[in-house]
């Protein structure tokens, strides 16, 4: 069954976006509404003391967190990692937990990206990546490199950090990636070896950001990129509309994607949806 199939889905860009600002329960609440099954979860300084709250609600509504976002600084080593609060409260939080998911995080930074050969910025890069990339390892995490922007945030700059790390993979994200329109399908097919998740996003060249999936004149285009490109993993559906309640947002996303799957034809993928 292809992997489109809403059991697939997980809601990205959501927690501190959310014009109604919900709390851990009426975010559960809501996820289990929709009928998506998974959380990537992102978070400010505010949602620190919280995040054992959260994963009770998930697990109260049958929800998987199945991947936490990592702010923090680039350490170092793996003790100015635990130095850092933001990183020490996720490794904190998986550890007492017993959680095993991915982790993700951007890559890169003037300290990297202005030193002016491309093998030193990617010697630099793999350094510090390697740090995080196994200490959440030993606790069977996976890291995710997240592509924001900037030299960190290309393709090939990812593949090849991916390729010279152990338990590291690739979070692609599409509202991330406009100027990266020109180099698909190839760029896209190059990560699939090392890609964890896919986030969706409408896509139209010189468009706006962040549009509903659909309503971009490149989005069924790109959906049969990512079938054709053989892979096989979740799809997350991204929020990211700090002016809008996240449930409607999701909403037009959730049905943003049925339209795309009529054209497409995906009667197995639309089955799931009923």
């Amino acid at each position: 069954m292809t992997f489109f199939r809403k059991d697939n889905l997980l809601a990205w860009c959501v927690v501190p976006f959310d014009a109604s600002q919900r709390d851990s329960q009426q975010r559960a609440a809501m996820l289990q509404r929709l009928g998506i099954g998974a959380l990537a979860y992102d978070w400010r300084d505010e949602h620190m003391p919280l995040f054992d709250e959260e994963l009770r609600q998930l697990r109260d509504h049958e929800i998987e967190l199945s991947a936490f976002w990592l702010a923090g600084s680039a350490p170092k080593d793996a003790d100015a990692a635990r130095a850092d609060r933001h990183i020490r409260a996720v490794l904190d939080f998986v550890e007492r937990n017993g959680l095993q998911i991915e982790v993700w995080k951007t890559c890169g930074g003037p300290h990297i990206e202005d030193l002016a050969d491309r093998e030193e910025r990617l010697d630099a890069a793999v350094a510090e990546v390697s740090v995080l990339a196994d200490l959440f390892a030993d606790l069977g995490c996976t890291y995710g490199l997240y592509n924001h922007g900037g030299w960190g945030g290309l393709p090939q700059t990812m593949i090849d950090i991916a390729k010279r790390t152990e338990e590291t993979g690739i979070v692609y994200n599409f509202h991330h990636g406009h100027e990266h329109l020109a180099q698909m399908p190839a760029d896209f097919n190059a990560m699939v070896p090392h890609l964890l998740c896919v986030n969706l996003n409408g896509m139209a060249v010189d468009g706006e950001k962040i549009l509903p999936l659909g309503d971009g004149e490149n989005d069924l285009a790109l959906l049969n990129m990512v079938v054709d490109s053989g892979y096989k993993g979740p799809v997350g559906l991204l929020d990211h509309r700090p002016e809008m309640d996240a449930e409607e947002s999701l909403r037009q996303n959730l049905d943003g994607l049925k339209r795309l799957l009529v054209e497409r034809g995906d009667q197995a993928a639309l089955a799931t949806y009923a």
